[in-house]
């Protein structure tokens, strides 16, 4: 069970939602942002802040000009471009998606469930989540996209929880999953876009091997974003910490999110030191290219599709 209670971060009001293990705060007018994600037991904050005073410029601003912090949501794409086809062939979409820098509609359930929604700005969808917890140590978010025309909806959506990391960490990924295709790595350490690699261990631009299972130092010159190649089968991925024996496992099913991402900023991009397990509805970041590949998740006229994120704490 979980207890919702009114709060405030900075000068936004938000709610906090606590089992007796997790402690979670979301702020609505941001995106429906999470702000915090907290180890009730052991004080451990799992989400990263940038030091920047939240808050965002608003809708069809970049990402890097808001506050950078904490855990939103990237949807109906990640990258920044137009949508494919018709009827909405040319509408543009703005970086990280529609939904991150805009107030979400919210309402507490018997103090159990706090569900969020909010409606398309350049598309006829409602996306909505309700926060609730099934069992004790998880927290499970219920997603839904309702395609309100006529026509279907193509889409992307990727989590985006920006998580505090040190060099050591262990990242956890179904045992099938043996390579990685490049979105972005810095300086092209890892090549370009559509680059492929064995995962864990890669080899970088001067052959040199990467443990891409293991955090890597706070050196200031690496970033990667890469997805597995294909389809889950098993829809899970964590992130553990060797030297004091705490996780977060992020689970979902893998017929409706069936793909994966990693974000690895060891200070590479914009100097922050962070990384995200980003379980998926489509691949490689740019929706029309999802589109071409077959890899876009896709709502019908007047259709709902429906998917959950559970996060599971030790």
């Amino acid at each position: 069970m979980i207890q919702w209670r009114k709060t405030q971060v900075e000068r936004w009001d938000a709610w906090t939602g606590e089992t007796n293990l997790i402690a979670v705060t979301v702020v609505p007018e941001l995106g429906g942002k999470a702000v915090s994600l907290r180890n009730r037991k052991t004080g451990r904050e799992w989400l990263w802040h940038s030091g920047k005073l939240l808050g965002n410029r608003g809708y069809g601003t970049s990402f890097g000009d808001g506050d950078e912090s904490g855990w939103d949501e990237m949807f109906p794409a990640i990258n920044a471009g137009v949508y494919p086809h018709e009827p909405w062939q040319g509408r543009p979409i703005p970086d990280h998606g529609e939904v991150w820098s805009r107030p979400w509609e919210h309402r507490v359930t018997d103090s159990e469930a706090l569900s969020c929604r909010i409606d398309g700005e350049q598309f006829p969808y409602v996306l909505e989540k309700t926060y609730t917890s099934p069992a004790e140590g998880t927290l499970r978010i219920d997603y839904a996209v309702t395609n309100r025309s006529e026509s279907p909806f193509s889409f992307l959506w990727a989590a985006h929880p920006l998580l505090q990391v040190r060099e050591g960490m262990k990242l956890h990924v179904p045992a099938e999953l043996t390579e990685i295709e490049v979105s972005y790595s810095a300086g092209e350490r890892l090549g370009t876009f559509g680059d492929k690699h064995a995962w864990p261990l890669a080899h970088g631009a001067a052959g040199e091997p990467i443990d891409l299972r293991t955090v890597e130092p706070n050196a200031g010159r690496f970033a990667e974003k890469y997805y597995f190649s294909g389809r889950l089968s098993a829809g899970f991925a964590g992130i553990s910490d060797p030297a004091t024996g705490e996780a977060l496992t992020f689970r979902f099913p893998a017929d409706r999110v069936p793909y994966l991402a990693v974000w690895a900023n060891y200070g590479g991009f914009g100097g922050n030191y962070q990384l995200a397990l980003e379980p998926a509805t489509g691949r490689m970041d740019e929706l029309a290219h999802a589109v071409r590949q077959g890899e876009a998740a896709t709502v019908p006229a007047r259709g709902v599709y429906r998917w959950h994120l559970d996060v599971n704490m030790l």
